[in-house]
């Protein structure tokens, strides 16, 4: 289980720094996802691809909902600057040591188990004993109720002098249909869709404590939380409402099967500067954290008022995924037995030679 440390939101300002600690939150998952299912690409594992794709797609849109709620309380989300990315291995922002080390690697179900489920385990997971609690500390839902708490109490007392904290342009609003139904990604312009957007994020990572799946209302079909999904591909099994268990669930479905000998060999946790620099593994490593800093800046633009930027974005994120392929194809240097892979670093265009910058002419800076 993930535990972040006690916050305190007594001003709006405070509201905000909490909002971008969330943000930044929802996008450290996704490097490690995102690496585990490249390493899982053409291998057999499309099952097991497809759930980890499934929950990668929404955290993308739980960060796009912070976003709107950061713009609706007159924030600016900042997504730009290298400090936004987090230190891989290493723990996620906002967090306390309770010796959970996120790195990136090859997907195993280890990591599914001992990261993967950690990092989306509820307070009060179904059957499963939760992790001691640790002092000073709140788990992930308990943020983002301390963060509804707050909302209501700041707009309550400004509704007194008859003002509101959702102060925010509304055309900085992101809606994008042709990705997430408008269910799931809506302008949030008061409370109710602050609320609403809110507990989004927790049902779809952490379900209830008495219902793993999703509410149906905050999805396309019915399908288990985060944690869940995770546990069906460790347990090999699809999760299914099942009467005559105790929980009234059980992993009795379909099989899961995983082939780990498919599975290219990457070496965990990889750094482009411990590539030599006239190797192809450096080069395609450079391409790769050069197009994902370009993501970043243009998921920054997007949401900070260039909405339409959205559709650069998706078209960097199928790049990323190219060259994750390259670098997964290529083997480490100096590392017998091992593959590259990608490390998600911050690469600008003063990082870049001439040439390698006629390689990405095609890629929007």
């Amino acid at each position: 289980m993930i535990f972040l440390k006690t916050i305190k939101i007594e001003t709006i300002e405070d509201l905000r720094s909490a909002i971008q600690t969330a943000i930044e939150l929802e996008h450290s998952t996704i490097p490690p996802y995102l690496t585990a299912n490249f390493t899982l690409t053409n291998t057999g594992n499309d099952e097991i691809s497809n759930l980890i794709g499934s929950v990668v797609g929404e955290e993308m849109l739980h960060l796009s909902i912070a976003c709107n709620l950061m713009n609706a309380v007159g924030g600016q989300p900042s997504l730009n600057d290298p400090k936004f990315i987090p230190k891989y291995p290493g723990h996620l922002p906002g967090g306390v040591d309770s010796g959970l080390i996120v790195p990136l690697e090859k997907f195993s179900l280890p990591l599914i188990k001992n990261v993967f489920m950690s990092i989306e385990e509820p307070e009060n997971p179904i059957d499963i004993k939760a992790m001691a609690t640790i002092e000073d500390s709140m788990t992930i839902g308990q943020f983002y109720n301390e963060i509804k708490k707050a909302i209501c109490s700041l707009e309550s007392e400004a509704q007194k002098a008859r003002k509101t904290i959702f102060t925010g342009d509304p055309s900085k609003q992101l809606t994008f249909a042709k990705f997430f139904p408008e269910k799931l990604l809506f302008p949030i312009i008061d409370k109710t869709t602050a609320i609403n957007g809110i507990n989004l994020i927790v049902d779809q990572g952490e379900g209830t404590d008495k219902d793993p799946f999703v509410n149906p209302d905050e999805t396309i079909s019915e399908e288990p939380a985060h944690y869940y999904r995770f546990e069906e591909i460790y347990m090999g099994k699809k999760l299914l409402r099942d009467p005559t268990a105790p929980s009234g669930f059980s992993y009795s479905g379909d099989a899961i099967v995983f082939f780990e000998k498919e599975v290219p060999n990457m070496k965990p946790n990889p750094k482009m500067a411990d590539f030599p620099v006239d190797s192809l593994a450096f080069q395609y490593s450079k391409l790769f954290n050069y197009t994902y800093t370009c993501l970043l800046k243009s998921l920054h633009l997007t949401f900070n008022g260039q909405t339409d930027q959205i559709n650069e974005a998706m078209g960097l994120m199928f790049s990323l995924r190219l060259y994750a392929g390259k670098l997964l194809a290529t083997p480490y240097p100096n590392e017998p037995g091992y593959m590259a892979g990608p490390s998600f670093e911050f690469v600008t265009d003063e990082d870049l030679s001439e040439t390698e910058k006629s390689l990405l002419n095609k890629i929007p800076s």
